[in-house]
């Protein structure tokens, strides 16, 4: 796929099925991360994969944080504890924020950030699917301890990924509204 293709006709996929992306793809995938622009080389960011079993696990983890905020009816307890099944296999993208004397955190986060883009069009480049899901699931202090998050360490969104149950239409955008001449 050219690259400009790509950047033109990346989408998210939130239907997302086996099979999940191969060793090779994944590989890939975190390269592409890799690339992000990093000031000062830190590499602030760290990846946890989230597969089989594992899913379930998250899930659990997922209920555990809902209910500690309000009583939920076994539906919605089911919704919580099914939300890591919406794909084969999830990333979970972490920023690891350092102290930098030239390098502060919302650059670092920026990184991270970047990372998460370069992941979901390398998916794509793949064509495979991939859905980038944040949520105060994302925030809370529960998922993160039971994630083994250190207090430098936020965690920047859940990578879905798998293969598109269903194609999706890529939204026309008219570039113009976006951009002006200033000076």
């Amino acid at each position: 796929m050219d690259a400009l293709e790509n950047l033109h006709q990346r989408v998210s996929i939130p239907l997302l099925e086996g099979p999940a992306p191969s060793p090779e793809q994944l590989d890939n995938i975190f390269r592409a991360a890799l690339r992000a622009p990093d000031h000062g080389g830190l590499k602030p960011l760290r990846f946890l994969n989230v597969e089989a079993e594992a899913r379930n696990k998250l899930g659990e983890l997922f209920l555990d944080a809902a209910s500690e905020d309000e009583s939920l009816s076994e539906e919605q307890q089911n919704k919580f504890r099914n939300m890591p099944l919406r794909a084969p296999h999830i990333i979970v993208a972490i920023a690891v924020i350092q102290d930098h004397p030239k390098v502060p955190r919302t650059e670092q986060l920026i990184t991270a950030g970047c990372a998460v883009q370069n992941m979901l069009l390398a998916a794509h480049a793949q064509n495979l699917g991939a859905m980038w899901r944040t949520g105060v699931l994302a925030y809370h202090p529960t998922v993160m301890d039971g994630l083994g998050l250190q207090a430098h360490e936020e965690i920047v969104g859940y990578l879905y990924l798998g293969t598109p149950a269903r194609s999706r239409k890529v939204p026309q955008v008219d570039v113009e509204k976006f951009v002006s001449d200033w000076g």
